[in-house]
């Protein structure tokens, strides 16, 4: 069966890579055709006028005119402004070409083992990936691409995503729980496993990352949408504030050229910012695509810029995700040693990370070593989820360790019910009360301190409590306090009982949060959340938490998850890091204040470009308008010259910033404005002065008028 395998995403490696530049230098002449530069007011109009000079050059060429090297070269710099407006935008949609086309030759002859019946797995077709539908069963086994997005319904396998995540390490995907989900394109390294397709052609979710990487289904937000209405009423104000010049004009006994008002309208109207807003979009969404999230919509991504309330869960978010054991808590009259033995008696079966802690931690403490099972010739009871215990039975000893509730309940309960060792219930004693009592004493202690308690009993008596704590992560409440200038409320979710919650999050440093959250309860806290005017983020993974990611604002389902929290959610985490969650706001409010910064920038550069030529062009009708020349240009024709050669040089310099983004510091609202004013808007009135005074410098030199 022939494969086509990726194993590693491509990604360019610097901001401006030659590649990405060569195709983008061509694709914006592709983008001058008119039917795409209406996508954007702005520029259509100054490709409009571009036209109109162009051919007003032509016949003054052919007739004969006046001043056509000036003409020519008001007219080349109109047609470079639109050429570096699309080559932004162009540099922008290029950056996530390679990785949509490593990702479309995951799909390339890919063929699946489709089965002609659901209960034989030996019976099947060959069939073509693209050909499958919806409810179709595949098997696929080891080497084998998994054909389309679906389910796994039977069986177990370690599958290596590196196609999609970039990461080389194999995951385990299995029947069940909340690692069911496949993703069409990543290969089966071990085992085999059952599939059910649940993605149609041209809709799985390898299609929407193609498209979305490659720009091809960005619709514009609410917020460019917004902007883009601003852009297009200031530039047809200014349509007719020029079409009365010339009236103005020959009223005062004068004359102005079609050429000298079409350099005034180009540097009245918001070019700068109007040639690199869709950059600034792209942008935004290929910087989560580079950080391994899937945005489904540039809307999702301001929304993150705007979010005031994150919602967090505790385990793998806050909390590293595995339980550590941190102390032995004996009772009175027995020793730490005795009850370490006891503990590590008990997990030597236990897989869990929590079993093989304890077992260390005997080790380290008491020097304990671990014993061979088959040496011991006991016999392991496992953890379940009805008895939450688990422990050991050599020949007529028994050691449980477990839930505190469910140790007591199980030394109380009558002989018979107790042990499944018929020889261990002769051993049972009565237990003391004031065991008991001490007991659920050191649990209460455990608890308020953020831990969670073991009990432990050997042979009818309680010997005392394991302390298990979840480790709260590094520098997590550094970030939580960043969160907070942000002015975003963190939440942290647990199904743990209040007390051990209440600990966790005053050791992390969140803001509030809710425990032993049901998924209802999740839901319930979203919508108080929204029904104050709050935007609201969160991450799960399961069946459980689709409705409240289709109810937050912000909802990123990790790629480990259900198809259910993965359609549920508008963002997908591809490397399933829950954490993330705090970069993605950040990304989101960097955007936000790019396009903020930019447009500010703009509107200031255009005040300062009304200096330059405004005066030049009433200069004849007013010799006393001189006085307003404060840049002291060389004449009116090096003063509208070098006005228009710096509104298309000013968007090249700006391109990087445009697709790097402003950077984002946690400061409030207050503090942030006046900190863009004064560098964005303080430095667009500063920096045409400096940069069209150095331009006249030039044209005047090299008498390019």
């Amino acid at each position: 069966m022939p494969t086509f395998i990726v194993n590693k995403r491509v990604r360019p490696s610097t901001l401006l890579d030659p590649g990405i530049i060569a195709a983008a230098v061509a694709a914006s002449f592709e983008k001058l055709d008119p039917r795409k530069m209406i996508t954007n007011p702005v520029m259509f109009v100054v490709e409009v006028v571009a036209l109109l000079t162009t051919v007003l050059l032509a016949r003054d060429v052919a007739t004969g005119g006046e001043h056509i090297a000036f003409t020519a070269q008001i007219v080349a710099w109109l047609w470079f402004t639109l050429l570096f407006a699309n080559f932004a935008e162009a540099v922008a949609e290029g950056r996530g070409k390679a990785q949509a086309d490593a990702l479309r030759e995951t799909r390339t002859q890919t063929k699946a083992k489709k089965l002609l019946l659901p209960d034989n797995r030996e019976l099947y077709e060959i069939a073509w990936a693209d050909d499958l539908v919806p409810g179709d069963l595949v098997l696929v086994e080891a080497g084998d691409v998994i054909p389309g997005d679906g389910e796994v319904i039977e069986g177990m396998a370690s599958v290596n995503e590196a196609a999609i995540t970039g990461e080389s390490a194999p995951v385990i995907r299995e029947s069940g729980g909340d690692r069911s989900a496949v993703t069409g394109g990543t290969t089966v390294i071990s085992d085999r496993i059952v599939v059910r397709i649940t993605a149609a052609k041209g809709s799985s979710f390898l299609d929407r990352m193609i498209a979305l990487i490659e720009g091809a289904a960005r619709r514009k937000t609410p917020n460019e949408i917004a902007l883009n209405i601003l852009l297009a009423g200031m530039t047809i104000i200014f349509v007719f504030a020029v079409a009365t010049i010339p009236s103005f004009v020959a009223y005062a006994g004068g004359a102005v050229s079609v050429v000298v008002l079409v350099a005034l309208f180009v540097t009245l109207i918001p070019t700068t910012i109007g040639a690199l807003l869709s950059a600034i979009g792209i942008a935004g969404m290929d910087r989560l695509v580079r950080f391994n999230v899937l945005a489904m919509s540039g809307h999702a991504v301001e929304a993150a810029g705007d979010v005031d309330t994150l919602l967090l869960d505790k385990t793998g978010t806050v909390t590293l995700g595995n339980r550590q054991a941190t102390a032995f808590r004996p009772i009175s009259g027995v020793t730490e040693a005795e009850l370490a033995d006891a503990a590590q008696l008990a997990s030597l079966a236990d897989e869990t990370p929590e079993g093989r802690s304890i077992v260390v931690l005997a080790k380290e403490k008491h020097g304990i070593r671990g014993r061979d099972l088959a040496e011991l010739q006991g016999r392991s009871i496992p953890f379940t989820a009805h008895s939450r215990m688990s422990g050991m039975e050599v020949g007529a000893s028994w050691v449980r360790k477990g839930a505190v509730d469910a140790v007591l309940a199980f030394l109380s309960a009558p002989p018979a019910a107790a042990v499944q060792g018929g020889a261990a219930r002769a051993l049972r004693l009565g237990v003391s009360p004031d065991a008991v009592r001490e007991v659920k004493a050191i649990a209460d202690e455990v608890a308020r301190a953020g831990g969670t308690p073991l009990a432990v009993a050997k042979d009818g008596r309680l010997l005392g409590v394991i302390q298990l704590k979840d480790v709260v992560k590094g520098g997590i409440r550094e970030r939580f306090a960043e969160l907070r200038r942000m002015g975003i409320r963190t939440v942290m979710i647990t199904g743990d009982n209040p007390m051990t919650a209440a600990a966790i999050a005053a050791e992390a440093g969140v803001d509030d949060f809710l425990a032993q959250a049901t998924p209802e309860d999740k839901l319930r806290l979203i919508r108080e959340e929204q029904a104050k005017g709050k935007l609201v983020a969160m991450c799960g993974d399961g069946t459980n938490d689709a409705p409240a990611l289709a109810q937050a604002d912000v909802g990123v389902a990790m790629n480990t998850g259900t198809q259910a929290a993965r359609e549920a959610g508008n963002m997908v985490d591809l490397d399933s890091n829950p954490t993330k969650l705090i970069e993605i706001v950040e990304i989101g409010k960097q955007l936000l204040m790019t396009r903020g910064a930019l447009t500010t920038f703009s509107i200031a550069n255009d005040v300062a470009k009304y200096f330059a030529i405004i005066p030049a062009i009433f200069l004849g009708v007013h010799p006393e308008l001189g006085a307003l020349n404060i840049m002291g240009l060389a004449s009116p024709q090096s003063a509208i010259l070098s006005a228009i050669i710096f509104n298309a040089l000013i968007i090249v310099a700006l391109i990087p910033l445009a697709l790097k983004g402003v950077r984002y510091r946690a400061i409030g609202a207050g503090p942030l404005l006046r900190r863009n004013l004064l560098i964005y808007g303080g430095g667009g009135i500063v920096v045409p002065f400096i940069g069209i005074k150095a331009i006249d410098l030039v044209v005047t030199a090299l008498h390019l008028f």
